[in-house]
């Protein structure tokens, strides 16, 4: 449950702020739908602006990585935060951008030895080697 107050279409049409992101969002993901991580921002409108012009700015403009792989990336990370909305959303994000079946388990191949090395190497305390300090 929610620890916030989840922001109807409503509610939102009523602050020019929220209306306005709101809009920009269903604009640039040419959909209606606006998820409840938007709709709990909505309690502080200067933090859904800023939280949705920066996260256009990374994922949606136009950069060395491909959409694809930045969903990816954010998959990564969101499970090494263990951040369950995230993984959902960002997952179904990379699927509407093309992610397979096949790309998935190879993600979560990845995600999981990654999880193991890291585990075993922060428990060695092993020293980085000065060929890979740039």
């Amino acid at each position: 449950m929610a620890t916030v107050r989840l922001w109807s279409d409503a509610e939102a049409d009523a602050d020019p702020r929220v209306k306005a992101v709101f809009a920009d969002i269903r604009a640039a993901r040419r959909s209606d739908f606006i998820n409840n991580f938007w709709r709990a921002l909505a309690n502080q409108p200067a933090v859904l602006e800023r939280t949705w012009a920066d996260l256009k700015q990374v994922m949606a403009a136009d950069g060395a990585l491909d959409p694809l792989t930045k969903e990816l990336i954010y998959i990564a990370v969101s499970t090494a935060n263990g951040c369950s909305y995230c993984i959902h959303s960002h997952t179904a994000a990379a699927r509407s951008k093309g992610m397979t079946e096949a790309q998935y388990g190879e993600l979560l191949a990845v995600i999981g030895m990654a999880n193991q090395t890291n585990a075993l190497v922060t428990g060695m305390q092993v020293p980085v080697d000065p060929e890979f300090q740039v």
